[in-house]
């Protein structure tokens, strides 16, 4: 009775968060309820037993979202008005193909990975995290050791963007001076 409850429950406010994040314009806001979300969803692993998963969870998921959020106070600009402009048509129909492409690899894996034995077995009496961590460093390792390199290519990335100088510093300027130099974006913008 009590995981039924739970379960709705952090459904309920899972969803909710999500919700929040898609629709909110505020860029802060949608950083925020993101990383609600995923506290939420690591409850769902707490109430299945796996502890190990939700931890993790928590730790990985949230402390990215947590890294994504101190970029986005970084580098977003509240000053200016938010234009969208025509994407370029190639560029939509090349990222719909790569992530229909995507998808079918996602539902082929499994069928591809039964097939695919592990070089130690399970050990009897071995604790949830001793198990996943024999079949991460056995069965899984090629997968383990491209994330690992894509998140060095993450971090590096990061690094560059930071390092970068801006020409202004929007706190150090008055209120005058932000609405200034807004008018002056927006005659370029209109012109």
């Amino acid at each position: 009775m009590f995981e039924a409850i739970a379960f709705y429950l952090f459904a309920f406010l899972t969803i909710a968060m999500f919700y929040i994040t898609v629709t909110t314009s505020q860029a802060l806001y949608a950083l925020t309820a993101l990383a609600a979300g995923m506290i939420f969803i690591s409850a769902f692993f707490f109430i299945l037993g796996a502890d190990f998963l939700g931890a993790v969870q928590i730790v990985v998921y949230s402390g990215a979202v947590m890294a994504l959020y101190a970029f986005g106070m970084m580098f977003f600009d509240t000053t200016r008005e938010v234009k969208e402009k025509s994407g370029n048509k190639y560029l939509v129909t090349g990222l719909a193909t790569i992530s229909a492409v995507l998808v079918v690899v996602i539902f082929a894996a499994p069928i591809v990975g039964e097939n695919i034995t592990a070089l130690y077995p399970m050990t009897e009496g071995a604790g949830n995290t001793q198990e996943i961590g024999i079949v991460l460093f056995t069965k899984y390792l090629v997968p383990f050791e491209l994330a690992a390199v894509m998140l060095l290519v993450a971090m590096v990335a990061g690094i560059v963007l930071a390092g970068k100088k801006m020409d202004l510093s929007l706190t150090l300027m008055s209120d005058a001076e932000i609405k200034d130099m807004r008018e002056e974006t927006n005659k370029k913008v209109l012109s």
